[in-house]
């Protein structure tokens, strides 16, 4: 029960009881509610803003340990990265150099993906920046790991074919040549015979009496057999596969036609000395991928080491050509 109470009226010197009128009574219920409820949202507003609940706590923790596992994440792909970085440096100066085979392009390996914005869906969050630099480098390793298993497949390939290469790649010489006498001039500029003016010599000349065999250097096909009075005279050019060709000019005779294959120390025709040409000798040219290469560089499987180095003195010798 509500005590009563009273206020001391000055007037009758006696103290009388406070009546509230139905209008207080109401102005006071209301003040009380409106109070109450204004202190409960305020009340409500800093506990929702400055005190975290159980479960925004746990929320908090799972995104403070994702982003620590997407930054622990992106340390093991700069790893990842860093070993198929030097994949791909073994893969190009190594395995594809023993083959023979072209490296693959830095912009091949390196190219980026091209068209719409693949990561808009990842754009807009607190941490979108990590989100997307992550997804980046999965991408560029995905990319660059599928290129570098295309280019291992095709290593394989070429490592199968590596016995048929070697019997194919040009490697003794065109004639019997043991003593190395025969080796006449080399390849650079020499003393043209006939114009006396120096001019590049893109070939190698083997002196030898007219019907000396010729052989061919490497598994082939004769791509070429052609009979001129001027030039090269005589001559055949065997295909080897691999961008390797070989020519040999100003034959006597041909012991092959066009079409037919021809391993390596068949004989494919004689010395002789036609065309241009000023004695009897052996023109021979190798070529790579249509340019005309050193061919002491192809003379090792008929050489000991101390021969190829007298062969390599020989043919430096600046001196006049047969042709």
């Amino acid at each position: 029960m509500t005590k009563a109470k009273y206020y001391y009226d000055y007037k009758t010197l006696s103290y009388k009881q406070i009546k509230l009128s139905l209008k207080q009574k109401i102005f006071r219920i209301g003040f009380f509610i409106g109070t109450s409820f204004l202190l409960g949202f305020l009340m409500l507003t800093l506990f929702l803003n400055f005190v975290d609940s159980p479960k925004e706590k746990q929320l908090k923790r799972e995104l403070e340990n994702m982003i620590i596992q997407y930054s622990l994440l992106n340390e093991r792909m700069n790893q990842v990265a860093s070993v198929l970085e030097e994949i791909q440096d073994r893969d190009d100066d190594i395995y594809r150099v023993i083959f023979e085979a072209e490296p693959i392009s830095s912009n091949i390996r390196e190219a980026g993906f091209g068209g719409v914005n693949r990561y808009k869906d990842l754009e807009g969050f607190n941490n979108s920046e990590l989100i997307i630099k992550t997804a980046e480098m999965v991408d560029k390793i995905s990319k660059q790991l599928y290129i570098q298993s295309i280019s291992f497949d095709e290593v394989i390939k070429l490592a199968k074919n590596k016995a048929d290469m070697l019997e194919s790649i040009p490697a003794i010489q065109p004639v019997s040549n043991t003593d190395l006498k025969r080796v006449a001039s080399g390849y650079g500029y020499r003393i043209h015979p006939i114009y006396k003016t120096r001019k590049m010599h893109a070939g190698m000349d083997f002196s030898a009496p007219i019907g000396t065999p010729i052989y061919s250097t490497g598994k082939g096909k004769v791509v070429k057999v052609v009979s001129k009075t001027r030039g090269y005279g005589k001559y055949v050019v065997i295909d080897h596969g691999y961008g390797y060709e070989t020519l040999y000019a100003h034959m006597n005779d041909f012991n092959v036609h066009q079409g037919k294959n021809v391993k390596r120390g068949d004989v494919i025709g004689w010395v002789g000395n036609s065309g241009t040409s000023t004695s009897p000798h052996l023109h021979y040219e190798v070529l790579k991928n249509g340019s005309k290469i050193n061919p002491i560089n192809f003379f090792y499987n008929d050489l000991s080491p101390e021969e190829y180095e007298r062969m390599i003195e020989i043919s430096s010798q600046y001196n006049q050509t047969f042709d």
